[in-house]
């Protein structure tokens, strides 16, 4: 069992831009004061520049084109709408936003047999969205594939009773706890996990600040010290920079890489690069329209592939 792949998914944007419906309660959107249509064209630049700088190092990228018709602003982000696992198995997740459950598009799974790639059974967890509940894939959940545990802060998008059913069909152990920012001088539910951590072979990301609740902090870092993974503790303000939210992955020659946007990167200190950098080097781009716009970064950009070959 792998914790990192060579292989990703990623959803080339066709109409990006601010998404209204999930602004309600993701607080690192914000609106940028230019046209959508030129929102778009620099998001496209963006996503193009990414892709490129992570072929450069032997990632493979299948890059699927988004559909036009079914106006899904956020169809960058894929992680949250499916999961693929090594055994074959896919899951589909029940999204928050109603505009983001057009992003389920099946074809996307024609285009992944045709690279190869072989699909067992689809676990479907969307009929769920009918009592307004929600888990929305990576985003929510942080797999460790190798220790069979299962990260979740609970939110608007991260039903508990949802994330213990998926544990128990995917078998994992849940690691439960809720992560908390602070919006104009309240604490509010971060709505998803892999903003504010991200879990690697042999370390994990964290803003532990999130973490309000003594005991829950302790049981995070428990479970993390005894799979021995190094912590690499960020700051809320580096939180808000997208320092949570990076993806580790497998290049040419099984190098790993961690990979995050460029706002993160030069958010984190000298010691935390050092501390990354001890375990893998860094890649990092320009996303700075799509953290904006979107509020989210480089790592719910990127759907990791871990299907087996046909």
């Amino acid at each position: 069992m792998q914790q990192t792949t060579n292989t990703i998914l990623m959803i080339r944007p066709v109409n990006f831009r601010m998404n209204e419906q999930t602004a309600v309660n993701n607080y690192f959107q914000e609106d940028l004061d230019i046209k959508n249509a030129e929102i778009n064209i620099k998001a496209q630049e963006e996503f193009d520049a990414f892709v490129a700088k992570l072929r450069s190092v032997g990632v493979n990228v299948i890059v699927e084109q988004d559909d036009i018709l079914l106006d899904t602003p956020d169809s960058i982000f894929p992680n949250n709408w499916v999961s693929f696992h090594a055994n074959g198995d896919i899951a589909k997740y029940p999204m928050f936003a109603e505009n983001r459950r057009r992003e389920r598009r099946d074809e996307v799974f024609i285009r992944l047999e045709q690279e190869g790639l072989k699909i067992e059974n689809i676990i479907d967890y969307t009929s769920a969205e009918h009592e307004g509940v929600f888990l929305e894939g990576t985003g929510s959940i942080l797999m460790d594939r190798v220790n069979r545990k299962a990260y979740c802060a609970l939110s608007p998008r991260a039903d508990e009773e949802l994330f213990i059913e998926f544990c128990e069909d995917f078998e994992y152990t849940p690691v439960i706890f809720t992560a908390n920012q602070t919006v104009d001088g309240k604490r509010l539910e971060i709505y998803h996990t892999n903003v504010m951590m991200c879990l690697a072979e042999n370390f994990a990301v964290i803003c532990l600040d999130t973490i309000d609740d003594k005991k829950e902090r302790k049981n995070v870092v428990k479970h993390l010290k005894q799979d021995g993974k190094e912590i690499i503790s960020i700051t809320e303000a580096q939180m808000h920079q997208f320092a949570g939210n990076m993806l580790q992955l497998r290049g040419e020659n099984e190098q790993r890489y961690l990979v995050m946007s460029e706002a993160a990167h030069k958010s984190l200190t000298k010691s935390q690069i050092a501390s990354i950098e001890k375990h893998c080097p860094i890649i990092s781009s320009s996303l700075e329209t799509i953290e904006t716009c979107g509020g989210g970064s480089a790592r719910c950009m990127m759907a990791e592939v871990f299907l087996p070959k046909a």
